[in-house]
């Protein structure tokens, strides 16, 4: 009678664990609101093909992936900032495209608003991949063979418009939602986490992180979508930001140049340069913290390298700067809490990006 005692609890709790895995995977967007997505399998097909085809590029060597690439989170984890054409460092972080679908606003100064127009600033962009026009891009793949039957998806063919809609498609496509996290907080799964995560996410609240990444009631986008200056832009537009630069070979080697190089990066105002007002002067968008985990270096300038250098980061108030959120303090936070907090960012890996990674290496089927 007592072995019958002990085995009914335990057959009950495998049956409920089984029951919230497949309500998890029953919602891959588990944690996210509802996001509008391209219900043709084809367009989100074609937009794959340009995302990985290096002709969209003036000197046809970068494509789209070079610098959000799957292995590493869609965005890109051995340098600060991206090299584009013929060499050229970028001025930004090439920041993660999991869930961009989320995003009100688009790039680190929220000058675009919507991935249909969005993909104009890379394709143009001097130091990216530096097409001349437009017009230069879609002649160039009106003159591709592989490309005319995918485009006869859309009655008006190939044009700025649908380019746009394909590329916009797969990105929207990336949903990456359905975390540990998200199975513990929404489902009520107590297994999905650890005790140290659910101590991290009390400390996230109380000091106030919640603030600016949300957790709402029915949903965690973990941004607000609005724009703050942490100190980061200023302190480099001081010419603090400037000096060696670090990059990573192999995965594994850290190498540091001997050189200092100063150029434009240090000049980035950020959102004033969408807006022209000088209250919006060093303030950049709020990012999600969504695979966060994945998606080093951070910050809009890649200059914080790991997790832990972020929670240093804001534990020491940031850097000092005029116009500076005032939310971002001093923090009295000892090694263990500092230690349950990027537990708690772990823990919003999306048990979707593998599948999402060897989609886009072709490796299976959507």
């Amino acid at each position: 009678m007592a072995m019958q005692i002990l085995v009914y609890p335990i057959f009950f709790a495998s049956v409920v664990a089984t029951l919230l895995s497949s309500a998890a995977m029953a919602q891959p967007n588990l944690g996210l609101p509802d996001l509008q997505l391209e219900d043709n399998p084809s367009v989100v097909s074609l937009g794959q093909k340009l995302f990985f085809d290096r002709r969209l590029s003036f000197n046809n060597t970068l494509s789209c992936a070079m610098c959000h690439i799957p292995e590493q989170g869609f965005a890109q984890n051995q340098l600060q900032t991206s090299v584009g054409f013929e060499g050229q460092v970028t001025e930004r972080n090439a920041p993660t495209l999991l869930n961009v679908g989320l995003y009100q606003t688009l790039f680190y100064d929220g000058r675009e608003f919507s991935l249909e127009n969005q993909i104009w600033s890379p394709l143009l962009a001097d130091r990216e991949m530096a097409n001349p026009s437009m017009g230069w891009v879609i002649e160039q793949l009106q003159g591709m063979d592989d490309y005319e039957d995918q485009f006869a998806l859309f009655s008006e063919g190939l044009t700025a418009s649908t380019l746009g809609q394909a590329l916009a498609a797969y990105q929207r496509s990336l949903i990456a939602a359905n975390s540990p996290f998200d199975r513990w907080y929404f489902l009520g799964d107590q297994s999905a986490v650890s005790e140290q995560v659910k101590q991290g996410f009390a400390q996230f609240k109380r000091l106030g992180c919640a603030d600016c990444h949300l957790v709402l009631e029915n949903e965690a986008p973990f941004t607000d979508q609005q724009f703050h200056n942490t100190g980061i832009g200023y302190h480099r537009s001081m010419g603090n930001g400037s000096g060696p630069r670090s990059f990573v070979v192999g995965g594994t080697r850290t190498i540091t140049t001997l050189e200092r190089f100063d150029d434009r990066r240090s000049n980035d105002l950020g959102r004033y340069e969408a807006t022209q007002d000088p209250q919006d002067r060093w303030k950049f968008r709020t990012p999600s913290l969504r695979n966060v985990a994945l998606t080093a270096p951070y910050m809009h300038d890649g200059t914080l390298p790991t997790l832990g250098a972020v929670i240093d980061f804001y534990a020491q108030g940031g850097f000092q700067a005029p116009g500076q959120d005032p939310r971002i303090r001093t923090l009295s936070l000892p090694v263990e809490q500092r230690a349950q907090l990027e537990a708690f960012l772990k823990s919003l890996t999306s048990d979707e990006v593998g599948r999402l990674i060897a989609l886009a290496r072709n490796k299976s089927n959507p």
